[in-house]
């Protein structure tokens, strides 16, 4: 089949979330990346009110909570998602400061000015990042913090085939667009660093080889399921193949 201007978006919601559960993160990222982001974000306590946003099972948000004081909020629309967030949370004996709920970023049940922190690695994509940026910063207190990933061009000009499959989220931007963006929006920008290689490699593609086996196991004869395994392989192939073009960058900003 031709994945060329297929997107994620065009398959089952319910085939998603059940191939993402296999798998310790639903996006580009890794645990030091998450670390390295922490330390630009000052002055939270125990008692800080952090949400992340887009939380997936968590994997992200348990790194988070063991480098930073603070309650947090795992937000997801996916119900399986939230169950295996919490069971997680639980093992490491973190349930009494980090709990999910299901829910969505377009519609935060969050008091307005009551957020010190906004986290949202990989998904900010799903509400749109300008828009994201807007809509949350009422949440946040004054000098309150956001700190997401998005993907970027890192280049003026790329080649087609990257940029058709790219085409499926037309926010894609360069970073000065992305930093202007947030500045706009109404944050003082704090930081802004590329995710490097193995974040998509070694923590996002390479655990999905053995997740497809047994997703494909599990949905032997669904056309549908097969279908979004080779979108999957695809992304990898095209990321191998284009990673000089684009990449994630975490970008971290300051309400002003």
């Amino acid at each position: 089949m031709s994945n060329d201007n297929t997107s994620i978006h065009e398959f089952d919601l319910q085939l998603i979330s059940e191939y993402f559960s296999h798998v310790e993160r639903q996006g580009p990222g890794s645990p030091e990346m998450t670390i390295k982001a922490a330390g630009f974000i000052d002055h939270l306590t125990g008692d800080s009110q952090i949400a992340d946003l887009g939380c997936g099972t968590g994997g992200q948000t348990r790194v988070l909570a063991q480098h930073i004081p603070g309650q947090i909020t795992g937000l997801d629309l996916f119900p399986l998602f939230i169950n295996l967030f919490n069971k997680n949370a639980e093992k490491v004996n973190l349930q009494h400061r980090v709990k999910g709920i299901v829910g969505s970023m377009d519609a935060l049940p969050f008091q307005e000015h009551t957020l010190d922190l906004i986290w949202s690695e990989g998904a900010i994509y799903n509400i749109g990042f300008e828009r994201g940026l807007n809509e949350w910063r009422r949440y946040l207190k004054q000098d309150g913090y956001v700190a997401v990933t998005e993907a970027t061009w890192f280049t003026e000009e790329r080649p087609d085939e990257i940029s058709r499959f790219w085409e499926a989220y037309p926010e894609i931007d360069t970073i000065p667009n992305k930093v202007a963006q947030m500045q706009k929006a109404g944050y003082l920008p704090v930081a802004v660093f590329v995710l490097p290689e193995n974040c998509w490699t070694e923590h996002f593609f390479a655990p999905q080889v053995e997740a497809q086996a047994v997703f494909l196991k599990q949905y032997e004869g669904n056309k549908a399921a097969e279908a979004f395994v080779g979108y999957m392989r695809h992304e990898a192939q095209l990321y191998a193949k284009y990673k000089a073009y684009y990449g994630y960058v975490f970008y971290i900003g300051k309400k002003l």
